[in-house]
């Protein structure tokens, strides 16, 4: 199956980490896949060292005039089975013609930007609701998980960070945004201060993050690490893994603890509650409650076999459902059960 993905974001995010996996991993299960993206050399390099040669487009919002033609001309030279759009503008821009157009969604855009698609991928179940809602067919939406890539690497010494070896270690991954809620987290630190923290990620408010931690008098334990590339890492160092996102459809997250083997602390915003088990595979907290999220760690701190107990389960869901193998199999079903409908559609047009 030849398969083109084509990808607008620009920034660092769980959805642009998902399309760069996705990639590369429909070409390790044979297919001949390529991306297309917004110029971004860190994203075009990850997916070039997998094997894949990303063509990088300016995917301006306005007077762009080579996008768009720079697409066709890609699509007429590759002749994909598939397209597969991710973000608003990459879905309005791209052509229609003589392949499967999809859309994949991983947050609340506007239907308007997908109309000239055949099917809508979701990356959970409420936002299939969603789409429907918003007055989308159901009978062309699907729900289909993301996965995580595990990798193995050395182990990060927390002397790289000035950490001590003793000291309870959280990691938090994600950008540095109002949505993900590292500030309920740092006041969190402030509650149960044994804890040190690692933060990774990049974003607008690194500067006041900082000041929070200055001010709650924690910046001793936090530690803002940049946008990273070696969860591997970054997971072998960390005892728990500390997601407090207040709004969050999917979360990646989720399934790198699992997949890492690290006891999992949630804020039970949509995706994380609709992943998770509670106090079986991970511990789910009010959104936006300091108070209750510093409980959580202090009961896997403490709580003897909590965090074992949290981590088997956690790693038998993960082997169960988000593998990469188990996911890429579900999309490319998905693939040939729309091309073959399709191709009978234009049969009976015929």
């Amino acid at each position: 199956m030849r398969i083109l993905n084509i990808m607008s974001g620009g920034k660092a995010g769980g959805a642009e980490t998902f399309f760069v996996s996705l990639v590369l991993a429909l070409k390790s299960a044979g297919h001949e896949s390529r991306a297309v993206i917004r110029s971004h050399p860190e994203r075009a390099a990850l997916i070039r060292a997998g094997g894949v040669e990303p063509l990088e487009l300016p995917f301006r919002k306005w007077l762009d005039f080579t996008t768009k033609a720079a697409l066709e001309r890609e699509i007429a030279a590759f002749k994909p089975d598939v397209v597969m759009t991710w973000m608003s503008r990459a879905s309005a821009i791209c052509p229609t013609g003589d392949f499967l157009r999809l859309a994949r969604l991983g947050g609340y855009y506007p239907i308007k930007n997908f109309q000239n698609c055949e099917h809508l991928i979701c990356n959970t179940t409420e936002l299939v609701d969603h789409v429907v809602k918003s007055g989308w067919p159901r009978a062309r939406a699907s729900y289909l998980p993301n996965f995580a890539r595990i990798e193995t690497a050395p182990t990060m010494a927390r002397a790289t960070f000035d950490t001590p070896d003793d000291a309870p270690l959280l990691l938090a991954l994600g950008r540095l945004h109002p949505a993900k809620a590292l500030d309920v987290l740092i006041r969190a630190l402030a509650i149960e201060t044994r804890p040190y923290l690692w933060i990774g990620g990049e974003g607008v408010l690194k500067t006041e993050l900082e000041g929070l931690a200055r001010e709650l008098g924690v910046a001793d334990r936090v530690r803002f690490l940049g946008w990273r590339n070696d969860k591997a890492a970054l997971f072998g160092a960390a005892d728990i893994c500390a997601f407090p996102s207040r709004v969050e459809p999917f979360g990646n997250v989720v399934l790198d603890a699992w997949g890492y083997g690290k006891p999992l602390v949630a804020a039970a915003s949509t995706g994380p509650a609709d992943l998770v088990r509670d106090n079986e595979d991970g511990l789910l907290v009010p959104i936006d409650d300091a108070p209750a999220l510093a409980a959580g760690i202090g009961r896997v701190i403490d709580e003897e076999g909590l965090a074992d107990r949290l981590v088997a389960a956690g790693r038998k869901r993960f082997d169960a459902d988000f593998t990469e193998q188990a996911c890429v199999q579900r999309y490319v079903a998905l693939f040939e059960e729309l091309l073959r409908e399709r191709q009978a559609g234009h049969r009976r047009a015929g």
